[in-house]
């Protein structure tokens, strides 16, 4: 599955993996030792995100239920922890530098591809 930035015509992900069972969203990324370029980890539901005992930095986007971007964090290093984001639905993990070489923004529209 692909994930498009479609109001900047953009692929954000070209290889998307859901996290949708319980352990799924507590595992996450732990254990990995990066987060390869053209790949994604989506984790749903979800509002808050930590980057503890993680190896390597995130390029986080919180998207709500309409698939639209609420807000977009870049670089976010391990043993972090992000605020609350009530709106967001859905988290979308990228490889840092993905969110500003596509130019993402809050508000801007998701669209996920098979």
């Amino acid at each position: 599955m692909r994930l498009i930035n479609q109001t900047r015509n953009t692929c954000l992900a070209s290889e998307v993996v859901f996290a949708g069972t319980p352990f799924s969203r507590i595992k996450g990324l732990l254990g990995k030792n990066s987060l390869p370029d053209g790949c994604g980890l989506v984790i749903k539901p979800c509002n808050c995100i930590h980057t503890f005992f993680m190896r390597f930095a995130i390029d986080v986007l919180f998207v709500d239920r309409n698939n639209q971007v609420v807000n977009a964090l870049d670089r976010i290093g391990p043993f972090r922890f992000s605020k609350l984001h009530w709106k967001s639905q859905i988290v979308v993990e990228l490889p840092t530098g993905k969110i500003n070489s596509t130019q993402t923004k809050r508000g801007d529209q998701l669209q996920f591809l098979d």
